[in-house]
């Protein structure tokens, strides 16, 4: 047997069905053994699509992402992407092929130190040594993301070891369940007992257990312990539009529970918080343990290196007294208060009065699913727009992805409606997969904030420089809309508010992957009810 079919047979047993990849030289010999598995490859435009394909589809399936790319430059194109699953927390595999082990040192086709370019980005980041290794390092990889914070893993596969022979050993099917991480009783009882004393508590968590992850859990959590529980995920931190004045919650908070939620730049590096307020952090990543303490220090009352996926099982399967219900109120009415900022030039489509519309199909939607991209439109989007489940751009920060989230979240929930919601100036990242999207028959519906700007950036020289110190910023009117019939789908074009709904109807109906181009004023994005 090929280590090539080692390694995709033991994805198999794992329950791998599909991959997202661009072929390659390197990695011919997976594709090929993928047939016979019966393994779906999705064959993407770019490699770093093939990457936000994975992340979103482990973000909503929560299963291991799997990103297939070729050596070098291709692998190169997919490091970004991994970024973003890294900062997301979601559990991504990326196989990449390389060099063979042969030619180390001889100047070999694309040949490049891979594993160590993607540590600083992975989890994990090795390269297989040999066919016969190949099932216990698929296994490992697969372990490695899901268990304590998820993230993702790295695995070269140089391109002998996928062609030599080796036995057929298949991993047992205890070696590919992710390890346990739980908390000693002695931790959930300190817990405990703060949450007992306090009359202010905060729970915040990060991206792995965000309501589209934790779904029922996070409610469920929130009446066991009688405190307001946070889900946080943006890079705007307490700026995030979607938390509206979420920061003056906080500035009262007398205990903060941090369940996976990074003590870092978007908690101010956990200067906030009212004076003695206590901090109690869980989480299973190390570095994060250590950057609470530096950041936090006297203010840290309990550092507990556990899953907070186990820690808030634990507290929600021993549920407290209650109460707390005028603090809980206080906070909700805090992040419902969000500034619409929806005034605008007179006849142009503000960015509020376009997502009312998107939200309106959204409501009416069979089983939707919400993809916000960032930059300033995306801001708005993840301000105004609600859905049950609902992906964004992440604490990475990066923008484009959007586009491909839609199309692995089509395909992860063939029966959802998909509604994608990007700037003009994120959606350039992708939009050639907007042909992969209609060669893989995966409608969604993808609505562009149109104003002609990098607008985020444009918002930043306006404040700091004025406005006789802008520079490149500026986009062009292009037909975004027309580009995505070029490549097989269907294209919308609005420039006045009366005709917009009448277009997401015919988006939607089309039933291709649909773009709706929408003229709009670029205004900065709300944050609060105070700006």
């Amino acid at each position: 047997m090929r280590g090539a079919d080692i390694l995709v047979q033991t994805l198999a047993v794992a329950g791998v069905r599909r991959i997202f990849s661009l072929s390659g030289n390197q990695i011919m010999p997976v594709f090929d053994a993928c047939i016979d598995a019966g393994i779906e490859i999705v064959h993407t435009r770019h490699e770093a699509a093939a990457v936000f394909m994975a992340d979103a589809s482990a973000q909503l399936t929560g299963q291991v992402g799997i990103a297939l790319v070729t050596a070098a430059p291709g692998f190169a194109n997919a490091l970004g992407a991994l970024y973003t699953a890294r900062a997301s927390e979601s559990p991504v595999l990326l196989l990449s092929g390389a060099a063979p082990i042969a030619q180390d040192g001889t100047g070999a086709f694309q040949e490049l130190p891979q594993a160590a370019m993607a540590a600083p980005v992975t989890k994990l980041s090795f390269r297989a040594a040999s066919a016969a290794s190949l099932a216990s390092d698929t296994a490992r990889a697969l372990r490695t993301a899901l268990s304590g914070r998820p993230g993702p893993v790295h695995l070269a596969l140089p391109f002998d070891v996928l062609e030599a022979e080796a036995p057929e050993t298949l991993p047992v099917e205890m070696s590919l369940r992710p390890e346990p991480m739980a908390a000693s009783e002695d931790d959930v009882a300190a817990i405990r007992a703060a949450l007992d004393t306090a009359q202010r508590p905060l729970v915040l968590t990060g991206p792995a257990l965000n309501a589209t992850r934790a779904g029922e859990v996070l409610t469920r959590l929130a009446d066991a312990v009688a405190a307001p529980v946070v889900p946080m995920e943006s890079p705007r931190g307490l700026k995030d539009p979607s938390l509206g004045d979420f920061s003056q919650a906080l500035a009262k908070a007398d205990l903060v529970i941090g369940l996976g939620k990074a003590v870092d730049f978007t908690l101010g590096f956990g200067t906030v918080g009212s004076e003695g307020c206590r901090w109690l952090v869980v989480n299973a990543d190390a570095a994060e343990q250590g950057r609470a303490q530096r950041n936090l220090g006297t203010r840290l009352a309990r550092c507990i290196a556990a899953d907070p996926r186990m820690i808030a099982a634990a507290l929600v399967s021993s549920p407290g007294g209650g109460g707390r219900t005028e603090w809980r109120s206080e906070v909700a009415e805090l992040i419902a208060a969000r500034g619409s900022a929806s005034g605008g030039a007179a006849g142009k489509i503000t960015p509020a009065a376009l997502c009312a519309a998107v939200q309106r199909r959204i409501d009416a939607a069979k089983s939707p699913i919400l993809v916000c991209d960032g930059g300033e439109f995306g801001q708005w989007a993840q301000a105004c727009l609600s859905a049950p489940r609902r992906l964004i751009n992440g604490p990475s920060g990066a923008i484009g992805g959007g586009l491909c989230y839609g199309i692995a979240a089509k395909k992860a929930c063939p029966d959802a409606s998909v509604f994608v919601l990007m700037g003009d100036g994120s959606v350039g990242f992708h939009l050639a997969e907007l042909e992969t999207a209609a060669r893989e028959g995966t409608p969604f519906v993808l609505v562009i904030g149109n104003d002609q700007c990098w607008n985020a950036e444009h918002q930043i020289q306006l404040r700091r420089y004025g406005p006789d110190r802008l520079v490149g910023c500026g986009l062009s009117g292009a037909r975004y809309d027309q580009a995505a019939v070029a490549l097989g789908g269907h294209g919308e074009y609005v420039t006045d508010l009366a005709d917009l709904d009448a277009a997401l109807a015919r988006a939607i109906a089309s039933e291709k992957p649909a773009c709706v181009n929408v003229a709009i004023e670029g205004l900065p994005a709300p944050a609060g009810s105070g700006h």
